[in-house]
């Protein structure tokens, strides 16, 4: 029997001779070396080449996952493998997202907000009851670490694919899993063991610790209700918000308090158990590239940890596992310092969203490995199967603004979506395709981007290649952030922390600085466009009725304004090339593409440079703007004839609005308060409203002293990005 294969968004040529025989896959094709790409003819090994198990076991026949895009495509992805089939519940704004159209069955339970939908339990259940599902897997997020959600499993006779309740009730609190951590001699964090049952006490224990402190919420986790105070009116602005974020996100708005360790590494170690009491490390993943105390980068290994760390981490994990008879995939996380001490952060009870770059290091699929520990099969692996094969990194391609505080979510629909899953070992794990939206109600999440590389530079290499050649249009995003840190000298050479960002950026992401040669080299191109444009205005084929002139110039001279700076250059065109001379400089720009790619592979005086061409057809010879993707960055050049440049001093200047007097969304979201109504007088420096976005919420203040001239928006109002909430006299 033959069975496709789909990995990502996109169906595939992987075909399984045989969908019951499970072992190993069978792919047809000729394949390139190590490729685990979502396309199939880079495949020359399985992705999964060290998932062991025994073919005759038992399985499920079939599943229903409680969650949605990306890790509700990737849990359909391993159930095809085996011969599962998946049932998928969705809300209606899902409906035709790419884990609905994957799935074998399809539910809808209920509208867009996920209290309505993918937290609404009685809605899950009775969608198991109607279609028979054995079991549940919850991805990540939602019901995942809910622990009444898998004793209502349990009690209707339905498998939870994760671990007992008790474990995750026990892990999942983190005021009780640092008295279980300690117990089973896990080095732990400073701080209160207990709840913090007030803004007063929060203060006060604050004051006993020592700040800076952290306050986060006891339930749930992803960075969510957790703040970092490093005074008595900081402790009190974070009680507030991470008690509001912890109830919104996880029901629960119980906290807790601890010593925050400043610059420290995050640090998480992977591990596997089942119900038979075995339990496996599979080596750490580095996490410390974040912003809001959410991750942005990961990678494994870790180029800090070394051998004899890495198994006293692991030792650590496992006895943790142990100590609450974990018997699934989980991640126990470590802050650890510059002198490789290590301490106890937490335990997610769950499958993490970086699991794909352990899978790349191992060959194990955890996916696989949950479902076979939750229908009560023992691990076939031992800990010496274990090993390290090469390197992995992750990017979290989001919807979100990098030059807004490193990421503020942004909403819309993807016009252009093309992943460079035809790179050798790049892996897409995404759930969207060209058309899908990206709304205010569900995580940003475009897409894992993950690369594999024998060595960290080549897996470097390789991400910073398949960043140059990701299409993604409809949606601002934070390709430009991810491919600069890809050749930042600190991440290089693996010297990071989880204040990474804020200080290599200081005064925030402002884009790519480019070299002398770079600049010059991105002007080349612009102005091959501009010219190769300007020939096709000239060219009209299949028609007589229009005259075509043959009066071509020899030359162009022209003008190129990128941001305040004018630069001057002159074009002229040979066989296949144009030669660009700038300044004393000259370059021979090859004439190998269209205005119709995507990607142009520029080649520059023998040189190659990626660049993405977003703006196709510049409007108006004489006005014309090019924007190229260069480096990740976006670049506007305006390109004009060098006459049209010396007339543009006499042009009006567009006058700034003054910005002081408006609060204005930072980004699309839902107005969660309002603080001061018309007529009040407000300071500089007081809120005006919280805006919550992706389950985050943001106070904005004011901006100057001033009288409140309008409100133009209410409580529970959803807002569009640079949307005027308030307005001042």
């Amino acid at each position: 029997m033959a069975a496709t294969l789909r990995l990502g968004s996109t169906a595939l040529s992987i075909r399984l001779r045989n969908a019951s025989n499970c072992g190993r896959y069978q792919v047809l094709g000729t394949f390139h070396k190590r490729g685990i790409s979502t396309t199939a003819h880079l495949l020359n090994k399985d992705i999964y080449w060290n998932d062991k198990y025994d073919p005759k076991e038992s399985k499920f026949d079939k599943i229903l996952i409680a969650n949605r895009g990306e890790i509700a495509v990737r849990v359909i992805n391993t159930c095809r493998r085996l011969g599962i089939k998946t049932v998928a519940v969705h809300s209606d704004v899902d409906s035709y997202n790419n884990f609905v159209l994957m799935a074998d069955e399809a539910i809808c339970i209920g509208p867009a907000p996920t209290s309505k939908s993918y937290l609404n339990m009685d809605a899950i259940l009775d969608a198991v009851k109607q279609t028979g599902a054995q079991a549940v897997h919850p991805g990540y997020g939602f019901l995942s670490e809910n622990t009444n959600f898998a004793a209502k499993l349990h009690e209707n006779g339905v498998t939870f694919i994760g671990p007992n309740s008790e474990a995750i009730h026990a892990m999942g609190d983190k005021i009780e899993s640092k008295r279980i951590a300690t117990k089973a001699k896990v080095n732990m964090i400073p701080g209160h063991d207990g709840v913090v049952e007030s803004v007063d006490e929060c203060v006060k224990l604050a004051n006993e610790i020592g700040y800076p402190v952290m306050i986060k919420a006891s339930a749930g986790g992803g960075g969510k209700g957790m703040r970092i105070a490093y005074n008595d009116k900081e402790a009190r602005y974070a009680y507030r918000f991470c008690k509001d974020e912890a109830a919104s996100s996880f029901g629960d708005d119980r906290l807790l308090i601890e010593k925050f360790i400043e610059e420290p590494r995050h640090i998480e170690m992977q591990v596997l158990c089942d119900k038979h009491g075995n339990a496996l490390w599979l080596n750490e993943r580095e996490c410390s590239i974040q912003r809001r105390n959410q991750k942005v980068i990961e990678e494994a290994p870790s180029t800090f940890v070394d051998p004899d760390m890495r198994r006293a981490m692991g030792e650590q994990a496992t006895s943790l596992a142990r100590a609450v008879g974990y018997d699934s995939a989980g991640t126990v996380e470590f802050l650890v310092d510059n002198k490789k001490n290590f301490y106890f952060l937490e335990m997610n009870t769950r499958l993490q969203v970086e699991h794909p770059i352990t899978e790349c290091i191992t060959g194990i699929d955890l996916v696989h490995q949950m479902l076979r520990s939750a229908k009560g099969h023992p691990l076939v692996h031992k800990q010496h199967d274990i090993g390290i094969d090469g390197w992995s990194l992750e990017c979290r391609v989001y919807a979100e603004d990098p030059y807004k505080s490193f990421g503020l979510p942004s909403v819309g629909r993807l016009f252009t979506y093309i992943e460079p899953s035809h790179i050798p070992n790049v892996r897409c794990d995404s759930g969207i395709r060209e058309g899908s939206e990206i709304s205010v109600y569900y995580d940003a999440l475009i897409c894992k981007l993950v690369s594999y590389g024998a060595t960290r530079q080549e897996a470097l290499d390789t991400m910073a290649k398949a960043l140059d050649h990701y299409a993604i249009r409809g949606v601002t995003h934070n390709i430009p952030l991810l491919r600069d840190i890809m050749t930042e000298d600190r991440f290089v050479r693996g010297d990071i922390t989880t204040s990474y960002l804020q200080e290599v950026y200081p005064d925030g992401f402002k884009g790519k600085k480019l070299t002398s040669k770079q600049q010059n080299h991105l002007i080349a191109v612009a102005c091959a466009v501009h010219v190769k444009e300007a020939l096709r205005q000239r060219s009209f084929t299949n028609q007589s009725r229009f005259p075509v002139s043959n009066n071509v110039p020899s030359q162009w001279k022209l003008a190129i304004r990128i941001a305040d700076d004018i630069h001057h250059a002159c074009v002229t065109c040979s066989q296949g090339a144009f030669c660009v001379t700038i300044g004393e400089e000259t370059f021979d720009v090859a004439d190998n593409f269209t205005l119709g790619f995507n990607v142009i592979e520029a080649q520059i005086n023998g040189d190659i440079e990626t660049m993405m061409l977003l703006t196709k057809i510049p409007i108006k010879e004489a006005r014309g703007v090019v924007k190229l993707r260069y480096l990740g960055t976006v670049f506007s050049l305006h390109v004009m004839p060098q006459e049209y440049s010396d007339m543009y001093q006499y042009m009006i200047t567009k006058q700034e609005a003054d910005l002081s007097s408006m609060v204005m969304a930072p980004m699309p979201g839902l107005v969660k308060s309002v603080a001061v109504e018309v007529g009040q007088n407000v300071s500089e420096g007081q809120e005006m409203c919280v805006l919550e976005a992706m389950k985050m919420q943001n106070s904005l203040p004011a901006a100057r002293d001033g009288k409140v001239k309008a409100v133009n928006f209410k409580a529970g109002d959803t807002v569009d990005e640079e949307a005027v909430i308030v307005e001042l006299e």
